[in-house]
């Protein structure tokens, strides 16, 4: 395991304050974790499904994009006739094969949204088994501000949201392995076997953000590394997977 973290480590420009981590382990504090969990998983496969479908598909072809509960029933990478749905299609249709062919952002999103989903169901079996109810909790201020800060011309504003994904799913994958040892074994052992795609999707993100950027982009990934840490540790009224630093002992 240190292996794999020791990239991710060296990634973020700091650690998780002991403080979230004390407040995390609380039984508590279990249900908001795991609903807010749930909910991150959604948004990262949302995420990934609007960037394929912003960035892999001419703006005319973006209805031959499946919506995302599609993805779930795939056991495997879909092939491209996959992705748009087996749809039956006219010679115009044919070139957006073409078109996925090339772009370097279908496959690795693709499987982030099969992977995400997967997760999600896990997390509701979970708490399903626990008698959790998954039910409506508000967002984080986390990925909304980091988001502020995305630049409006291309190809810096792709950049900069693939730059901002390897933060978000470097971040959950710290997350995971610090609390791990201090939770129950079934859940401590579930976030475990989450760290190795987390670990692989902020690396991905952050090759396509080089490769879409086509220069060295050194300077924008430490300027969100520096937004990013910011928010970690800074005091944060709200509990949330990905929350700052705990400013009173009763936050919801």
């Amino acid at each position: 395991m240190d292996d794999l973290l020791a990239p991710v480590r060296q990634f973020l420009q700091c650690e998780t304050p002991d403080e979230w981590v004390e407040m995390a382990r609380e039984p508590a504090r279990l249900p908001t974790l795991l609903i807010d969990h749930a909910n991150c998983e959604t948004k990262a496969a949302l995420t990934a499904h609007s960037l394929v479908r912003r960035y892999c598909l001419p703006k005319g072809k973006r209805h031959l994009l499946p919506q995302l509960e599609f993805y779930r029933e795939l056991d495997a990478i879909p092939e491209k006739a996959e992705i748009l749905g087996k749809r039956t299609m006219g010679e115009s249709d044919r070139t957006v094969f073409a078109e996925l062919e090339r772009n370097p952002l279908l496959f690795p999103m693709v499987r982030l949204i099969q992977e995400e989903l997967h997760h999600f169901e896990q997390v509701l079996e979970i708490m399903q088994a626990r008698g959790i109810e998954y039910g409506p909790v508000t967002a984080s201020r986390y990925a909304r501000q980091l988001m502020q800060h995305v630049r409006t011309h291309e190809p810096a504003t792709i950049v900069d949201k693939m730059i901002i994904g390897a933060y978000i799913e470097a971040r959950s994958c710290k997350r995971f392995a610090k609390l791990a040892p201090h939770l129950d074994e079934e859940l401590g052992r579930f976030y475990v076997s989450l760290l190795r795609s987390e670990a692989r999707h902020y690396q991905d993100y952050l090759a396509l953000a080089e490769q879409y950027a086509g220069e060295d982009i050194s300077a924008q990934v430490a300027f969100f590394g520096k937004l990013e840490a910011e928010l970690i540790c800074s005091p944060d009224p709200q509990f949330r997977f990905h929350s700052g630093l705990p400013v009173t002992s009763d936050s919801c």
